[in-house]
C-alpha cells in the first residue's frame, strides 16, 4: 500500500511534475508504479513527452504547449485518485543475460570474494542465483538500475570511477546490480561481461531492460559468450 501522506505532487517546471508514490525501495512498489506509467500513457495521449520511473517516483515530461501545469497536475490527481497495483506486474518477462564472469573482464571479482568471505565460485553462484527486478533506467542509454544482490555480495562503488568501462561489463553497487549497455565511465565493482545487446537503436524502444522486468545473470564459459557475440579482451591496465 501507498504509505500515509503519499503520493505526492512535485513540480519539475515548466513541462515536469514528480509523483512521489514512496519513500522507501521495495520490490512491492513496481506494481503501483507501473500502473501509473500505463494509466498515464492513455490520459496523456499526444501531451505526453516522456515518462521516468524510478525507485519510488514518476516523473512526468508533458508538453507545455498543449497542456497549463495546472491542467497536467489535474490529470495526475485524478489517476491518483484512482490507481491500483498493476496485476500483471508479477507476470513480467525474464531477460536471460548470457554473462562471462572472469577477473580479465571483471577485475573486482577477487576482490569482491575476498571481502565477502567466499571463493569467486560462490560470488558467481549466488550472483546468477537471484532473480533480479529492473528498478529504473538511467545514468546511459539503456542503463537498468537491478536489485538486489545477496547481502553477502553488497559492496561500495569504488572511490576512483574508471575512465573507461567497456560495453557488457556486469557490476555490482551498493544492493545493485547492473550492466553497462555501451563504453562509458564508471565506478561500479566489476565482476564479469554479458554478451546480450543492452541498447540498440534499430530496436523497438532502443532498450533491452525495461522498468519492471525480471532479469537473470546465466553464468557461460569464454566460448560460449564468444560465440554469441561477446567481447572477451580484457580490462587494460588503467583503466
Amino acid at each position: 500500500m501507498i504509505p500515509a501522506g503519499l503520493p505526492r505532487l512535485e513540480s519539475a517546471g515548466l513541462d515536469g511534475w514528480l509523483v512521489r508514490l514512496f519513500d522507501a525501495i521495495d520490490e512491492t512498489n513496481l506494481a503501483w508504479i507501473t500502473a501509473l506509467v500505463r494509466d498515464c500513457e492513455s490520459a496523456f495521449g499526444a501531451a505526453l513527452v516522456d515518462l521516468v520511473p524510478s525507485y519510488t517516483t514518476l516523473l512526468v515530461i508533458f508538453d507545455p504547449r498543449v497542456l497549463t501545469p495546472a491542467e497536467a497536475r489535474g490529470r495526475l490527481q485524478s489517476l491518483l485518485a484512482d490507481l491500483a497495483p498493476d496485476p500483471q506486474a508479477e507476470d513480467a518477462p525474464v531477460r536471460e543475460l548470457p554473462t562471462w564472469y572472469d577477473e580479465r573482464v571483471g577485475p573486482e571479482l577477487p576482490r569482491l570474494a575476498e571481502r565477502a568471505g567466499l571463493t569467486e565460485a560462490e560470488v558467481v553462484e549466488r550472483h546468477g542465483a537471484v532473480t533480479y527486478r529492473v528498478y529504473a533506467l538511467g545514468f546511459a542509454p539503456g542503463f537498468a538500475f537491478m536489485g538486489s544482490v545477496d547481502e553477502r555480495l553488497e559492496t561500495p562503488r569504488l572511490e576512483t570511477p574508471r575512465k573507461r568501462v567497456p560495453a557488457g561489463s556486469v557490476g555490482i553497487a551498493g544492493r545493485q546490480t547492473a550492466a553497462y549497455p555501451a563504453v562509458s565511465p564508471g565506478g561500479w565493482n566489476l565482476i564479469g561481461r554479458t554478451a546480450a545487446v543492452l541498447f540498440d537503436r534499430d530496436r523497438a524502444g532502443f532498450s533491452l531492460l525495461r522498468v519492471g522486468d525480471r532479469v537473470r545473470f546465466v553464468p557461460v564459459e569464454r566460448d560460449e559468450f564468444e560465440r554469441l557475440g561477446g567481447d572477451a579482451r580484457p580490462m587494460e591496465e588503467g583503466r
